[in-house]
């Protein structure tokens, strides 16, 4: 028997297969979107990273950075493949014993982490060929377990703010140990995320603006309370006039940029990656991007990650069941939304936070992460979903919000 759902729409296996599958056409574009975008991003990240670490490793075959990222980047195409033949109620089910892993695993991380520049947000595995970092793990873990938990909430239980308590109890609990480490930077991106997945679930955005503020105001205690965040947003505020301190790998970003222009100087020939720019295969591998690709090159990074962004908006938005329409959403967000911090701070518009750009910066981590939300992604989109299907509403009242 077929039974019937809070939104008045049947809900069964049989109904499920009766319903109307898209052109095929329609998947494989959306699909090609995704996987091209990512591909494309994680080819172009494996050149810059050889650029950016080459000079380092005078004498050597190969930079080891390369070799890892090269060995990172065959185990995230594993995880791609693996993630696209699970199913997608497997993920569901797994949602909340995700959520209890990561977050032990945070609790693991201030006692038993491997320390550096004053942070303990790495764990050493044996056998792994990097340090874990939980934190990749949470922000996946919590927006899996968002989507799991919204999906079986009525519209009225969402729009009454019971998703948001919910929301606020898996939230809370990995946000306060990243700012412990201290990954202060991952603790807001995390809030964005669970904010992102709470207003496509259709939350009224007047719901969400007195724990906005509430963020906002945490955020500038902790930055009040910590000496060295003060210094990172003195060196935001005016790196000028603290190029010598604080703002120093600011300014050379912003040399990278301006000796880039158009089209760069070349790859390989870039020169501020040479212990002028800290970090410059990791935080700020746009700017060496820049300096050598120029302007040309930080479009095509931009336009792609755009293009995946879209792609996957539009996968979300064909999705026939709740679930699928948060998860595809959520996966979206996890890649975007670091992309978009990180072009941010490298250009100056943001402060320094040590987020990595995914699939181009060196860190297998993050990389494996981007991997399983391009899987899921393309898992949803080749599931197909019907203009008429249950969620059309939802669909509708998304694009009206854009």
């Amino acid at each position: 028997m077929t039974r019937w759902t809070w939104r008045g729409m049947p809900r069964s296996k049989a109904g499920a297969r009766r319903r109307e599958a898209p052109p095929a056409r329609d998947a494989l574009a959306l699909d090609g979107a995704v996987l091209g975008s990512a591909a494309l991003l994680s080819a172009l990240g494996l050149v810059m990273i050889y650029s950016a670490t080459a000079p380092l490793s005078m004498g050597r075959a190969l930079p080891p950075h390369f070799v890892r990222h090269l060995v990172a980047l065959v185990a995230a195409a594993a995880v791609l493949l693996v993630a696209l033949r699970v199913p997608l109620e497997a993920w569901r089910r797994a949602a909340l014993p995700l959520w209890v892993a990561s977050t032990l695993l945070l609790l693991v991380c201030p006692l038993l982490g491997v320390e550096a520049n004053g942070a303990r947000r790495w764990l050493a595995v044996p056998g792994l060929p990097f340090r874990l970092q939980p934190a990749e793990l949470a922000k996946f873990s919590t927006v899996l377990a968002v989507a799991a938990v919204h999906a079986q909430l009525s519209e009225r239980a969402v729009r009454r703010g019971r998703g948001m308590v919910l929301s606020a109890a898996l939230f809370a609990p990995p946000a306060l140990l990243l700012v412990l480490q201290p990954d202060f930077g991952n603790a807001v991106v995390l809030c964005a995320l669970v904010g992102l997945v709470l207003f496509a679930a259709g939350t009224p955005l007047r719901r969400l603006l007195l724990p906005a503020l509430a963020a906002g105001g945490a955020a500038a205690a902790y930055v009040a309370a910590r000496p060295y965040a003060l210094a990172r947003l003195r060196g935001f505020l005016d790196p000028w006039e603290t190029a010598r301190a604080e703002g120093f790998q600011l300014v050379q970003s912003f040399v990278a940029f301006g000796r880039g222009g158009t089209t760069g100087v070349g790859l390989g020939d870039g020169r501020q990656k040479l212990f002028y720019l800290p970090e410059a295969h990791t935080d700020f591998i746009l700017s060496v991007v820049a300096e050598e690709l120029g302007l040309v090159g930080v479009l095509v990074v931009l336009g792609a990650f755009a293009a995946f962004a879209v792609a996957g908006t539009r996968i979300a938005l064909r999705a026939r069941e709740p679930f699928p329409l948060l998860l595809a959403f959520g996966m979206t967000t996890l890649v975007a939304v670091p992309a978009a911090v990180n072009a941010g701070v490298v250009t100056g518009v943001l402060p320094t936070t040590g987020l990595t750009l995914p699939f181009l910066s060196f860190g297998g981590n993050s990389l494996l992460v981007c991997a399983l939300a391009v899987g899921i992604l393309l898992r949803i989109g080749a599931d197909g979903a019907s203009p008429r299907s249950r969620w059309a509403r939802v669909a509708t009242r998304l694009r009206g919000r854009r």
